[in-house]
């Protein structure tokens, strides 16, 4: 049992930390220091007190990433109510559910998104607020919420008449088992499920982070995540915050040149990203530059390939701003071939595994140490793993974790939770792996998705794809199972195709090639017997997640 507590460990970060830069707008180029957000914080607890709020009511959060988002967010678990944060890449209707199902009474939204919102079928909602300008956007008749804000900064002033310092600070006692948050894996009205995070499970990443040192005072974090997203939430601001880090806010879709331009002026010490980040940079920058056919032969010459590596490293390294001590990377499955690139090359990198279940973290391990196509050791100390196999380090079984993290259940869904947590606290994550004798743990794909071949192999379609995926004139697939047969279904890379003066009519005999080129590289019972050209991207997740269940 952990003896830190999540909302102790800010008060005294807040406290430790006054002075030092907390939270930046990289649109606005404004910066709050920790004193200026505490001072946030308290008028936001005086807000929630004047409103009726009671420790234990749900806040629900939509909107881009901005210091006001992040400043409700620490408000509400530190008052002792649960934050209820929404990808604002939900459609209205979703987040209206959500809002509706977690039973929330506050919320506060940006504009835009508040403009697609139908206030009138929100049923437990006092008054909605606005996180562009915090005024009121409306209010449920009777309710004087719309009086309090207005009468707030007076309100602060009478309570703290001397201004407001660190020594004001303080927090209340809530045990670590207390709910805190609860984060919805999708917002489908018929699917949502709304993971129920305590103050522990919150605490284990918190103190991970911190013991680990990814996160130490005065480091610098560039946060361009979804900050209602568990990965970005835990390890771009939680952790961040409660080191005395000093975080910058994006704000923006972060294209390849907003990111580079950011990274630049940020210099950030630890870079949090998807793999798609990644993949995307070695996709357009590192491949032309190495099909070059000079550049192919010196790659041949012993001793010059590593010059020429140590190069590649040198501009990828300054391209995430030149002083972070390691990049990782979580979130998705990780492309095997940048991967071994990456790996080759020595560039800083390390792969962790999490899910919003877990808060989100549950293996990591320093790049240095490393293990290629693996996801870092179980947490030591926090989190403990089996695998559901005869020949767990080997034979890949379902993996199950079990520890801090580990959520409470699903929100008003106990058959749901009863699926996945047994009678004993372990988690069955739906993930398939192996496990290594030193806690290493390696992902093979997902439970649901594998698929069993004629001769009774087990093929994991996501292993197929990554292959696939860095193939010339293919920009996403998805492979499934037709009467038997493996299909690869193909959104293709008009980008590529037209900057080689490749026709549509020419793509069919262009994938022809592709498929022979693929099946040499896979197992024979992963051949696929046929590539089937999709017109348009597939259907995803706000997530960003493919819904392979629309293509089944």
């Amino acid at each position: 049992m952990l003896k830190e507590n999540t909302i102790k460990i800010y008060e005294k970060s807040f406290i430790d930390n006054w002075e030092l830069p907390c939270l930046s707008d990289y649109n606005d180029k404004t910066t709050l220091t920790y004193g200026d957000f505490a001072r946030n914080i308290a008028r936001m607890h005086l807000l929630f007190e004047h409103c009726g709020i009671k420790q234990g009511d749900k806040i629900a959060l939509i909107g881009k990433n901005t210091p006001s988002w992040v400043t409700v967010f620490i408000a509400t678990i530190t008052y002792g109510a649960v934050i209820v944060p929404i990808l604002q890449d939900f459609n209205p209707n979703d987040a209206q559910h959500i809002i509706n199902h977690s039973e929330s009474k506050l919320l506060f939204a940006s504009k835009s998104i508040w403009d697609t919102i139908d206030f009138d079928q929100l049923h437990n909602i006092k008054a909605a607020l606005s996180l562009d300008d915090r005024k009121l956007l409306a209010e449920k008749p009777g309710e004087e919420v719309g009086k309090c804000l207005y009468g707030l900064s007076r309100a602060f002033n009478r309570k703290y008449k001397s201004g407001f310092y660190r020594n004001d600070i303080r927090y209340p006692d809530i045990p670590g088992d207390t709910l805190m948050e609860i984060n919805y894996t999708s917002g489908t009205t018929g699917f949502s499920k709304g993971v129920m995070i305590t103050g522990n499970n919150i605490c284990g990443n918190l103190v991970y982070g911190l013991n680990s040192g990814l996160c130490h005072k005065g480091s610098r974090h560039l946060s361009f995540l979804p900050l209602a997203h568990a990965y970005g939430c835990a390890f771009d601001m939680l952790c961040p915050l409660a080191a005395g880090s000093h975080v910058t806010l994006l704000g923006r879709i972060p294209s390849p040149k907003i990111l580079v331009q950011a990274m630049a002026e940020v210099k950030p010490n630890l870079v949090i990203c998807v793999p798609l980040v990644l993949e995307k940079i070695y996709s357009k920058m590192i491949v032309p530059m190495i099909s070059k056919t000079m550049l192919r032969w010196a790659l041949a010459v012993p001793f010059l390939d590593n010059k020429i590596y140590a190069q590649i490293r040198k501009k990828l390294i300054e391209a995430f701003g030149g002083e972070f001590e390691e990049v990782i990377v979580g979130g998705a499955a990780f492309n095997a071939e940048v991967e071994d690139f990456l790996y080759k090359i020595k560039f800083p990198f390390t792969v962790g595994y999490g899910m919003t279940e877990c808060a989100p973290l549950v293996s990591h391990t320093p790049w240095s140490e490393f293990v290629p196509h693996s996801a870092g050791r179980i947490l030591p100390g926090i989190m403990e793993c089996k695998i559901l196999s005869d020949d767990p380090e080997n034979v890949p079984g379902e993996i199950c974790v079990r520890g801090e993290n580990v959520m409470q259940g699903y929100f008003h869904n106990e058959e749901a939770t009863a699926n996945v947590l047994d009678p004993d606290g372990w988690l069955h994550t739906g993930d398939m792996g192996t496990l290594a004798a030193d806690g290493t743990v390696s992902i093979r794909g997902r439970l649901k998705t594998m698929l069993l071949s004629s001769n009774g192999q087990n093929i994991y379609p996501e292993e197929i794809e990554a292959k696939l995926n860095n193939m010339l004139y293919v920009n996403e697939s998805l492979v499934v199972d037709r009467s038997g047969k493996l299909v690869a279904l193909v959104y293709p890379d008009y980008e590529a195709m037209d900057s080689l003066g490749v026709t549509p009519e020419q793509l069919p005999e262009q994938m022809e090639n592709v498929k022979a080129e693929l099946n040499k590289l896979v197992a024979p019972y992963e051949r696929i017997a046929k590539i089937e050209i999709v017109p348009q991207e597939f259907e995803k997740t706000p997530k960003k997640s493919i819904k392979r269940y629309l293509y089944r």
